[in-house]
């Protein structure tokens, strides 16, 4: 019997479902998809009706989830979708290619949709379909797109409701020193991290490994590269996976870009290469500052850096977001690259087969989708322009006061995403508009509320 490889285990063909299905093994299919936010929305099928009609026809969902809150609450603005148009329908498309078990469930399968109209077309506002557009985009290049995304999050010992109902104050976390790289205090939550690891690769998503990281109960699991799409869909099974072991076993995780004003923040650092034929098309022989690359490598650096402005907005999509980037925290705070410098917000890691690039901006609250068509259209729009990079930057980046900064905060990257003439060339106005419409009644929504800080500050002394 042929062995599968670790990229194929958790797969499932249709035919697969079927002899699973029908030995009782799989009882329920999620179908699903991501909104703004990155969360899975969907369905569960009965697996005999996911085979019978579901598969074939797909299913629908109500727009309005293209539109929504945090709270789920129908927010108007939208031209998309609102209460005139009467909150219709679109539909949601298996992509047969992500079908496999979701082995942390009982006899469970999983599917993710691509989200269509009702005439067929893909909704130009929904997550999947922005990054399939600049994967297009790649192609008529001659590229193909690889990626990864490194995910970071904290891990608590209260469970997600007890930690509501104590309003997220006084959570233990799973560790009580700084665990970064320590295999002691790894060890301690092991029986957690230890499952997720089982249950990822049975599932579909081959994981390279685990550590802590530079904070109280902080951990990272390394999954497997991929075609940048692939990747995306790996990146929200594994979120997903976490969430809901850690609802199993009594404790919480949080993907939250910065969970305390004196804690590590959380990551997504997002490795990006461009492939042709076979060979990495970053590559080459010619020398940017001491880097052996391609022409193609060096405008896609330069195109890239040169947009971070423009689409800050999804790589640091909510409030919390920009309080991650603080000085000497390992999160970036200036613009500008260096050959494998962790105060960079670019990493240029590897050589020749394994160059890439790191980009070390996005947190772990990022939608990966929104991040992969982020920077795909940025580094390609280099490509096409020839955008030179500015010179590689060495020593302490946080010390380079002369450098660009990155975008102080939500309200100021709405500001300067709505007015990009590149990001309406890219994504087009009306996701332009309708993304700039979401982040801005985020902000908004931050602005009215009255926070823990303003109460210990003002109650009594004001």
């Amino acid at each position: 019997m042929e062995k599968l490889s670790a990229a194929q285990r958790g797969r499932l063909t249709l035919d697969e479902l079927r002899t699973l299905v029908a030995g009782e093994q799989i009882e329920t299919v999620i179908v699903g998809f991501t909104d703004h936010y990155g969360r899975l929305l969907g369905k569960r099928y009965d697996a005999e009706m996911f085979l019978d009609e579901t598969a074939t026809h797909g299913t629908h969902g109500c727009d309005y989830l293209l539109t929504t809150d945090m709270e789920m609450d129908p927010t108007p603005g939208y031209r998309f979708a609102n209460w005139e148009k009467g909150y219709g329908d679109f539909h949601l498309i298996p992509d047969l290619n992500t079908l496999s078990r979701a082995s942390w469930l009982d006899k469970t399968a999983l599917v993710l949709c691509d989200v269509k109209s009702a005439t067929g077309g893909e909704v130009p506002v929904a997550p999947r379909s922005m990054l399939r557009r600049q994967l297009e985009s790649a192609r008529e290049l001659g590229f193909t797109a690889l990626a990864a995304s490194e995910l970071e999050y904290y891990l608590f010992q209260h469970s997600y409701r007890q930690a509501a109902e104590i309003d997220y104050r006084g959570l233990q976390p799973a560790g009580w020193y700084f665990e970064d790289y320590h295999i002691l205090q790894g060890t301690r939550t092991e029986p957690f991290t230890a499952a997720v690891r089982r249950h990822l690769k049975a599932s579909g998503v081959p994981v390279e490994t685990s550590k802590g990281e530079w904070g109280l109960g902080q951990h990272e699991i390394n999954v497997r590269y991929a075609e940048a799409l692939q990747m995306a869909d790996r990146h929200v099974i594994y979120k997903q996976c976490l969430k809901e072991v850690a609802e199993q076993t009594g404790q919480s995780v949080t993907f939250m870009a910065k969970f305390a004003a004196d804690r590590a923040g959380s990551s997504c650092h997002t490795h990006v290469s461009l492939w042709r034929d076979g060979t990495n098309a970053f590559s080459g022989s010619a020398d940017l500052d001491g880097v052996k690359c391609s022409e193609s490598f060096r405008w896609f650096l330069g195109g890239w850096i040169a947009h971070v402005p423009d689409v800050m907005v999804f790589y640091a999509p909510n409030v919390n977001s920009y309080k991650r980037y603080v000085d000497a925290s390992w999160a970036p705070t200036r613009i500008a690259w260096s050959y494998d410098n962790r105060t960079a917000a670019f990493r240029v890691v590897g050589a020749g087969s394994s160059l890439r690039i790191e980009c070390r901006i996005p947190g772990a609250d990022c939608n990966p989708y929104l991040v992969f068509a982020a920077a795909l259209a940025s580094g390609l729009d280099g490509i096409r322009n020839r955008i030179e990079p500015p010179a590689c930057f060495t020593g302490d980046m946080y010390a380079a006061r002369d450098l660009p900064h990155v975008p102080a905060g939500l309200d100021d990257a709405t500001d300067r995403f709505m007015a990009s003439d590149f990001a309406a060339r890219v994504f087009g106005a009306e996701v332009v508009e309708h993304y700039a419409h979401f982040f801005r009644t985020e902000q908004a929504a931050f602005d009215r509320a009255v926070t823990d800080w303003e109460r210990r500050r003002y109650f009594e002394r004001i």
